[in-house]
C-alpha cells in the first residue's frame, strides 16, 4: 500500500530536479515500486491530473477546508485517496456546496502538511512538477523496460497514460501492442509546427511535399461504422447532433468504416469563410440546430484518413493516408490539396489560399505517419501574421470603463523541461466588450488566489495572440517577450495541453 505522503515526496524530488534525465530516473524507480493496482492512479496523479476529472470544488471551498487541523501522522493511501474523490465528484443537487465542503474536510483532516499541498496543487491543477507526458513516457519505458517508442504509440490511443503505465508494467511489450486505433474512440489529433513562409517549409521537409489550405474552422474526427455515425471535436466531444449536414453526407460515402480527420466550417453565402466565431456556435447549440441549419450552414473538408474498412492507417505514410482519402471522399469534401516540389507553384497555392479567405497553408512530408497528440515537425503551418496560442495565467483588474472587468492578460507558454509555465507578456489589446465579460466569468471561476490587482488561475484558457515579433527581455524568465501583443482570439475548442510550448516560442524567436 502506498501512502500519498511517498506520492507527494516522490512529487517534491521530480520538481527539484532540473534536467529531464533525472526526472525520469526518479519517476521510473517510483512507478516500479508501486502496487499493480496502484499504477494508473500515480500515474495520473504524477501528471497533474485525477481520475475524476473536475468536481466541482471552487477555490473559497479549499480556502475554507484549509483550516482543518492537519494529520500528525500519514495514514492516507493513494486508493483511499481515490475513493474519496470519487465521493467529491458524485455530489448532486440540493445542499451538495455544504456536503462537497464536509467531505472535503474530512479529507483534508487525514493529510499532513505536507500531503495537504500535494492534493491542494491536485486539485487545482496546479501540480506541475515537470512529470508531462513525454518525461512520463520516458519513465514507463524506463520502469517496465520497454522502448520508448513502443510506448508513444500506446499513448497515441490509449485514453490517458495511467493505462499505458499499469499495461506496460504488467505484461511488457505485448501487452502495449493492445493499444490501437478504434472506431466511435476518438484520439488526440495531430498538431503542427510553425513555418514562416512556403520556402522554409521546402527547405525543412524535403520535396515533394503535400499542402493543404489551413482553414479556420473547427477540427473534426468523424468515425463511420456502418451506419453508426459521430462526428468528435478536437478535444473528444461528441457534437453529431449539431451538425446533421455532415452526418448526411459522410452517410453517403459508400465505404462502410472509416475514421477521417479534417475542419469543418461555416461559409457565407458568397462561398467565403466565417469568422471561427461564428463557425463554433454551431458546436454551441442544442436546440433550434434546424433553423442554425437554414441560417448558418456548415460543410466539412478532410484531409486526412486514419482509418479505413478496420484497417488503421495511422502508421502508414502521408501519401498513403491521402491515396485512401481519395477513395472514400469526392474532391468537393477534400481539403485543397497541392503536392509539389516547385516553390513558386507552392506559393501560387498558398496566395490562392489567402485570397479565398482561409490562414494560409498546412505543409506534410509525404512520408511522414499520423503522429496522435503530437506537435510533429513533419507538419508545418503557415500563416500570413505572427501567432501563438498561448495560456492565461492571470489577468489584472480594468480601469475606467473595464472597471470591475479582469482586462490585463498575463500570458505563459509552457517549458517541457520543468513542467512550470513560462510568462512572455502581458496585454489588454483587441478585447471588446462581449469577450470581457466573458474572460471576467470565466477567470474567476478558475481562480487559484489574488492580491490587491490581479486575479491568478489554474493554466486552462487558451487564447490566439498576435504579434509583431519576440523581443529579448530581462524581465521574463523565458528570455523574450512578447511585442505588440494583442489578443485575436479565445480558443476554446482547444486544452491548454495543446498551446505552443516555449520550444515554439524559441524557434520563432531564433534569427
Amino acid at each position: 500500500m502506498t501512502l500519498v505522503s511517498e506520492l507527494a515526496e516522490v512529487s517534491r524530488r521530480v520538481a527539484s530536479t532540473s534536467s529531464r534525465t533525472g526526472k525520469t530516473r526518479e519517476l521510473a524507480a517510483a512507478l516500479r515500486a508501486l502496487d499493480t493496482s496502484e499504477v494508473e492512479i500515480a500515474v495520473r496523479y504524477l501528471t497533474g491530473e485525477i481520475p475524476q476529472g473536475k468536481i466541482g470544488i471552487q477555490f473559497s471551498t479549499l480556502q475554507s477546508a484549509a483550516g482543518v487541523e492537519p494529520a500528525a501522522f500519514s495514514s492516507l493511501s493513494l486508493t483511499e485517496l481515490d475513493a474519496r474523490l470519487d465521493e467529491l465528484a458524485a455530489l448532486r443537487g440540493t445542499g451538495s456546496a455544504r456536503m462537497r465542503l464536509q467531505k472535503l474536510s474530512e479529507l483534508i483532516a487525514l493529510c499532513m502538511p505536507t500531503e495537504r499541498d500535494f492534493v491542494f496543487r491536485l486539485l487545482t491543477g496546479e501540480l506541475r512538477q515537470g512529470a508531462l507526458a513525454g518525461v512520463m513516457i520516458d519513465a514507463i519505458a524506463g520502469a517496465a523496460e520497454v522502448p520508448v517508442a513502443s510506448v508513444r504509440r500506446a499513448a497515441m490511443y490509449a485514453e490517458h497514460l495511467g493505462a499505458v503505465a499499469a499495461a506496460a508494467l504488467a505484461g511488457g511489450e505485448p501487452a502495449l501492442a493492445r493499444f490501437r486505433l478504434q472506431l466511435l474512440s476518438p484520439i488526440a489529433p495531430m498538431l503542427a509546427q510553425t513555418a514562416d513562409d512556403v520556402a522554409e517549409a521546402l527547405q525543412q521537409l524535403g520535396t515533394p511535399v503535400n499542402l493543404d489550405w489551413k482553414m479556420d474552422g473547427a477540427r473534426i474526427q468523424v468515425h463511420k461504422a456502418a451506419q453508426e455515425i459521430h462526428i468528435y471535436t478536437r478535444t473528444g466531444n461528441d457534437v453529431t447532433p449539431a451538425v446533421p449536414e455532415i452526418v448526411e453526407a459522410v452517410r453517403e460515402l459508400p465505404t462502410r468504416s472509416f475514421v477521417l480527420d479534417g475542419e469543418a466550417i461555416a461559409m457565407t453565402s458568397a462561398g467565403r469563410p466565417h469568422p471561427f466565431q461564428v463557425t463554433m456556435r454551431r458546436f454551441g447549440r442544442k436546440l433550434d440546430i434546424d433553423a442554425m441549419r437554414a441560417t448558418l450552414p456548415i460543410q466539412a473538408y478532410f484531409f486526412d484518413c486514419l482509418l479505413i474498412d478496420d484497417a488503421s492507417m495511422a502508421d502508414r505514410p502521408t501519401r498513403e493516408r491521402i491515396e485512401a482519402l481519395a477513395r472514400i471522399v469526392p474532391p468537393s469534401m477534400q481539403m485543397p490539396r497541392l503536392v509539389t516540389d516547385a516553390l513558386e507553384e507552392a506559393q501560387a497555392f498558398y496566395e490562392a489560399a489567402l485570397a479565398a479567405g482561409h490562414e494560409g497553408l498546412m505543409a506534410k512530408a509525404l512520408d511522414a505517419p499520423y503522429e496522435a497528440g503530437n506537435r510533429g515537425a513533419s507538419w508545418l503551418k503557415i500563416k500570413r501574421a505572427h501567432t501563438l496560442d498561448l495560456v492565461v495565467l492571470a489577468a489584472e483588474w480594468g480601469h475606467g470603463r473595464r472597471t470591475g472587468k479582469l482586462s490585463n492578460l498575463h500570458l505563459g507558454a509552457l517549458e517541457p523541461a520543468t513542467g512550470e509555465y513560462v510568462m512572455l507578456g502581458k496585454t489588454f489589446k483587441g478585447l471588446t466588450d462581449a469577450m470581457l465579460e466573458w474572460q471576467t466569468h470565466e477567470l474567476l471561476k478558475r481562480e487559484t488566489h489574488r492580491d490587491a490587482y490581479t486575479v491568478y488561475v489554474r493554466p486552462e484558457l487558451v487564447v490566439e495572440i498576435a504579434f509583431s515579433d519576440l523581443q529579448v527581455s530581462r524581465r521574463y524568465p523565458g528570455g523574450v517577450a512578447l511585442r505588440l501583443a494583442r489578443v485575436k482570439r479565445y480558443r476554446p475548442d482547444k486544452p491548454a495541453s495543446e498551446a505552443d510550448t516555449m520550444d515554439e516560442v524559441r524557434r520563432l524567436a531564433a534569427p
